[in-house]
């Protein structure tokens, strides 16, 4: 099948990749020049596990190519999937302004019985939305269905190739064939593809997110109420898991979610919500949560080492959202390191994959911000360590490296990676969410740390 896919960025470079690997002609086309001069010559603009590889093997065999030009890859296309972003407004509503210009690129340039497939995420009634200005602008008969995409970064071409299920809006006959096509390869059963309308897809993304957001900001607030009553949140969420009806994902209390998506599509339905007149109080406090859950490891140093932090060096480990992936985008350590910042520290930072990034967006905080690439380099003259992003490799790090190098022997953990216990016998001081902290002498207060500010 001859397929475009206008957006090449993260969904966009993925969906491509996977569609051509399944033996599709796919032609990836995006406005952004050097974004395409990269791809074309086989080079990844993010990190995603294996994609690097995919991407190339899609080139070597023709059967994936790169343009700037959008018209001309959408008049040779039976299939253009729509894959650019749709980011926050400052009402917290989607930006769907880059999902129509492309709706009217397509009608300027469609033959006749062209799927138009949205795997952007949108709001409820986009899609009729996007089919509208196509009809307005065109003789040439089209469809237009809702295939949102629930690609986790780090995971994400497993998720592709391997979904838990594929949801499909509309209700056109010969569109549910096309779409049962294309995800053939990568499904086992036809009952996996799930075929609604297009509102109802819509909203199925959307809900997802939010439901997933829930559970993260509903650990952490679990997680608050066992730090003030003396409880391990570890054995609380233990025991929740273990319930079949509750299950162990996203259960992990932390520093708060980020990425381009949760904190987006939260409050996205919740501006869907209040515009259709309905209570989203729930929604309202996952988000509020969150926010103040991102400020929590900063105000755990602050409690411990003193509101005036000038000449304080601090060391932190993972600037990424979250694992596997090189995205900065809402990570909490961005949060952490601005108000550090803000209270005179000097920050050492390592992260395996998002450095760079990291450089480009702390911009803003001067020249107290250095990057490194060995994690125990940026231990070198730091008073405390700060761990931001769970890294498999930070799970086992050498303790007698970190106890020599830090002045003051305190870690502050944002993603609990470590047994209280373990760390006492490591003669650290720890502080970690929803749990006591330790130390190998009297040098902390008998008093726990908040989990919430």
């Amino acid at each position: 099948m001859n397929i475009t896919v206008v957006g090449s960025g993260y969904v966009g470079l993925v969906t491509a990749s996977c569609l051509a690997s399944s033996g599709n002609h796919v032609m990836a086309a995006d406005s952004d020049r050097h974004k395409i001069e990269a791809l074309s010559r086989g080079k990844c603009t993010f990190f995603e596990p294996g994609l690097r590889e995919m991407l190339a093997d899609g080139l070597d065999s023709g059967r994936l190519k790169f343009s700037t030009d959008i018209a001309n890859a959408v008049s040779q296309a039976q299939v253009v999937f729509i894959c650019v972003g749709t980011p926050s407004l400052e009402d917290g509503s989607a930006d769907l302004s880059a999902v129509e210009d492309i709706a009217c690129s397509i009608a300027q340039n469609m033959s006749d019985g062209l799927l138009v497939v949205i795997k952007s995420t949108v709001p409820v009634g986009a899609a009729r939305r996007v089919s509208e200005l196509i009809e307005s602008r065109t003789a040439h008969p089209c469809t237009v269905v809702s295939n949102p995409e629930f690609l986790r970064e780090g995971t994400a071409l497993n998720d592709f190739l391997r979904p838990d299920r594929v949801v499909v809006g509309t209700n056109d006959p010969e569109a549910m064939q096309v779409m049962r096509e294309l995800y053939a390869p990568f499904v086992r059963t036809n009952q996996n593809i799930l075929f609604v309308s297009n509102e109802a897809a819509e909203m199925i993304k959307y809900a997802s997110n939010a439901y997933l957001a829930t559970r993260i900001s509903f650990i952490n607030e679990i997680a608050d109420i066992c730090a003030r009553t003396g409880v391990d949140v570890g054995q609380v969420r233990a025991g929740l898991g273990a319930d079949k009806r509750i299950g162990s994902g996203y259960l992990f209390p932390g520093a708060g979610y980020g990425g381009s998506c949760f904190p987006k599509d939260v409050q996205a339905l919740i501006h869907v919500g209040q515009q259709a007149g309905a209570d989203v109080g729930i929604l309202r406090q996952v988000h509020l949560r969150n926010e103040r859950q991102k400020r929590l490891l900063a105000e755990m140093v602050l409690e411990r080492l003193g509101p005036d932090l000038t000449g304080r060096t601090i060391a932190l480990w993972g600037l990424a959202f979250k694992p596997d992936t090189d995205d900065i985008r809402q990570a909490p350590a961005m949060e952490v390191i601005r108000r550090l910042r803000q209270a005179g520290a000097t920050l050492r930072c390592y992260d395996p994959k998002a450095c760079l990034n990291a450089r480009y967006e702390l911009g803003d905080v001067g020249d107290g911000v250095t990057f490194e690439c060995d994690p125990y380099a940026v231990l070198d003259g730091a008073d405390a360590l700060v761990i931001c992003t769970e890294w498999n490799e930070f799970r086992t790090p050498q303790f007698d490296v970190i106890r020599r190098k830090l002045k003051e022997r305190i870690i502050f953990d944002g993603r609990n990676l470590y047994e209280p216990a373990t760390l006492l016998r490591q003669r650290l001081e720890y502080h970690s969410i929803g749990r006591q902290p330790t130390a190998p002498v009297k040098s902390i207060s008998s008093k726990p740390i908040r989990n919430a500010v």
